[in-house]
C-alpha cells in the first residue's frame, strides 16, 4: 500500500529515522574482530550479572566465559542481518518517489529499531 506524505516534514521524519539508524549500521560493519580462542589475559574479564564468577559448566569451561560468547556470536548475527536490512531499505528508498512514501519502508525502518535495541540491550547485560 502506498500512501502520498502531504508535507515536507512527515519526510523529514523518516530521513531522521534513517540517519539515526546509520551510525549503527556502519559501527556494526566496523566491529572489531574479537577472538573466539582462549581469554587474552591482559584483558580484563566483565563480570556477568546475576551469574557467580566461578561457576563452571560440566565441560570445565567458566558459565560467564559462554554466555559471553554466545552473546557475542548473536551480536555478530544481528548486526549481519541490520546491515542487511538497512540495505534493503535504501534500494527501496532509491526506488520510491519523494512525494509518495510506502508502508513497507516504515516497518523496515521499525524492524530495524527493533534489531538495534536487541543489540544494544544485550551489550549492556
Amino acid at each position: 500500500m502506498i500512501t502520498s506524505v502531504g508535507s515536507f516534514a512527515e519526510y523529514s521524519g523518516v530521513r531522521r529515522r534513517l540517519l539515526r539508524l546509520l551510525p549503527v549500521a556502519i559501527a556494526a560493519r566496523l566491529l572489531p574482530a574479537q577472538s573466539m580462542g582462549q581469554p587474552n589475559p591482559h584483558q580484563e574479564q566483565m563480570p556477568v550479572p546475576g551469574i557467580p564468577d566461578d561457576t563452571h559448566l560440566p565441560n570445565g569451561k567458566l558459565q560467564r566465559d559462554e554466555i559471553l560468547k554466545a552473546d557475542y556470536e548473536q551480536n555478530l548475527k544481528d548486526a549481519r542481518a541490520l546491515i542487511d536490512e538497512a540495505k534493503s531499505f535504501e534500494l527501496d528508498l532509491e526506488k520510491s518517489d519523494r512525494y509518495v512514501l510506502s508502508l513497507g519502508l516504515l516497518k523496515k525502518l521499525d524492524d530495524i529499531d527493533k534489531m538495534t535495541k536487541r543489540i544494544r540491550n544485550r551489550m549492556r547485560h
